[in-house]
């Protein structure tokens, strides 16, 4: 079994699509591969936990990343119904800071997003009960998130919702990618490499 896998215009993020095996049962493919994931991504990726979120149809959540260090690199999954993912460049001295990248997630496709240390990671769920899967590269301690306000116009994400979405106090409050580089709280382009 192999993906198909594509570069973003933001280094070292990578989306991932798997070859389905299609039959009259229905469908079988390979979630993820660690060694693919290694070999595209050029760094070593070592699974230290999984997360899930579930989410209403026009749930917000993000722009969340992780201070370096410890650094946290994700492979992101939607394994039921539909999201707009947007992952964007938020390391310092990258030469493609601010830069982002959607793409369409849904359980059907398998497709997945592997998300790198000090790039910003956020979603629209576009439907009722849409479940993402998250398999992170370290475990979550505790005052190491970053939360970028995901609406910062000097971010000017297309996030393409058509009335206010739903958001969780935390992320409704974030500041902006300005304030978050002020605060030192985004990671340095060299530390990320």
């Amino acid at each position: 079994m192999t993906a198909k896998i594509s570069r973003t215009a933001v280094p070292g993020v990578l989306v991932f699509d798997p070859v389905r095996i299609l039959d009259e049962r229905g469908s079988f493919h390979e979630g993820m591969r660690v060694d693919s994931v290694e070999s595209a991504s050029g760094v070593p990726f070592h699974p230290r936990q999984i997360n899930f979120s579930v989410s209403r149809n026009n749930t917000l959540r993000g722009i969340h990343s992780v201070t370096v260090p410890p650094g946290q690199a994700k492979y992101v999954t939607c394994v039921r119904g539909a999201i707009r993912d947007i992952v964007v460049d938020l390391r310092i001295g990258s030469p493609t800071f601010g830069a982002y990248h959607v793409t369409s997630l849904d359980a059907e496709s398998g497709r997945s997003v592997y998300v790198p240390p000090g790039v910003g990671h956020g979603f629209l769920s576009l439907a009722d009960d849409s479940c993402v899967c998250y398999v992170l590269s370290t475990a979550h301690v505790q005052g190491t998130q970053v939360d970028i306000d995901p609406l910062d116009p000097e971010l000017d994400l297309p996030w393409g919702f058509t009335e206010p979405p739903l958001m969780s106090e935390k992320d409704a409050q974030a500041g902006g990618v300005a304030e978050a580089a002020a605060a030192g709280l985004l990671a340095r382009w060299e530390d990320t490499r």
